[in-house]
């Protein structure tokens, strides 16, 4: 482990990636310990779309909001949302293709016809109408839920081709042999093979996941309960900030989902690097 932390820590796409993903992490976990962060206190006398000042540090938004507060409070909900999501797909997609992959036979037949069914379906549109549906209730952990449900066939397709090498390992044979049952030798003898590889499916799935919360929310489907980043770009294009020229209320968060996006696919890519030998130079 520690020999794997140090080839990666040579790596200067993973040191890039990791500083950028944890400065936001800083920033959305201890932000409020610094910064005064009220996404509902309104600045009447600022007006909307003030400009940068002593109070506020970015200005204000439409409503005359603190717009560092509402980047603060958004970037929490979007790393939120991502996680919720990237657990949810990571889980049904280890489940799918690992007990697919390793069983094989009808089994592995009638789960990758049922991922291939997802993966045909454009995952944007599932969410748009599963999104619209919802009319009340469109929390956080919903939207998070939402995209994780429908986000996992390619990570089932990825974890199946791997399991399947792994079904002919003399390793496994020779468990088999012993009488292991096949929970067993999944748990033991094949999942630790995969860990890293199962890892590295997670980061990506919470990229998408922060991806496609701003999407939807772009479009005016995302959560009822809170700010996210999605949300402010959401009420940037409603209220006149594009058609405007006010970029101060579009373009930090634009800059805040693409970093945080670009950092994960930076560690991911890096990881891959390490983890696969044929990648190795």
């Amino acid at each position: 482990m520690l020999k794997l932390l140090r080839n990666l820590l040579k790596s200067p796409m993973f040191v890039i990636g990791i500083s950028i993903f944890v400065l936001t992490l800083l920033i959305a976990l201890f932000g409020p310990l610094f910064y005064h962060v009220d996404i509902n206190a309104r600045d009447m006398m600022a007006g909307p779309y003030a400009g940068s000042s002593a109070d506020h540090l970015l200005g204000t938004d439409h409503l005359g909001r603190d717009y560092v507060s509402l980047l603060i409070a958004g970037l929490r909900s979007s790393l939120y949302v991502g996680l919720v999501a990237g657990v949810i797909a990571t889980t049904i997609g280890v489940l799918v293709g690992l007990f697919g992959g390793f069983r094989g036979g009808w089994i592995d037949e009638v789960l990758n016809m049922l991922t291939n069914i997802f993966i045909v379906i454009p995952q944007f549109v599932i969410l748009v109408l599963i999104s619209s549906a919802v009319k009340d209730g469109r929390s956080l952990t919903l939207i998070g839920l939402i995209i994780g449900l429908t986000a996992w066939s390619w990570s089932a397709r990825a974890v199946r081709a791997q399991a399947s090498s792994l079904r002919s390992r003399d390793h496994i044979a020779l468990a088999r042999i012993n009488g292991a049952s096949t929970l067993t030798i999944v748990l033991k003898h094949v999942l630790p093979y995969l860990l890293s590889y199962v890892f590295m499916v997670f980061i990506m799935q919470v990229s998408s996941g922060i991806l496609s919360e701003a999407s939807i929310s772009m479009i005016g489907l995302g959560p009822l309960d809170s700010t996210s980043l999605g949300i402010i770009l959401n009420q940037a294009k409603d209220n006149g900030a594009l058609s405007g020229g006010i970029w101060i209320a579009f373009l930090p968060a634009t800059i805040i989902i693409t970093l945080t996006v670009f950092a994960l696919y930076l560690i991911n890519t890096s990881m891959e690097g390490v983890f696969n030998p044929r990648l190795r130079k």
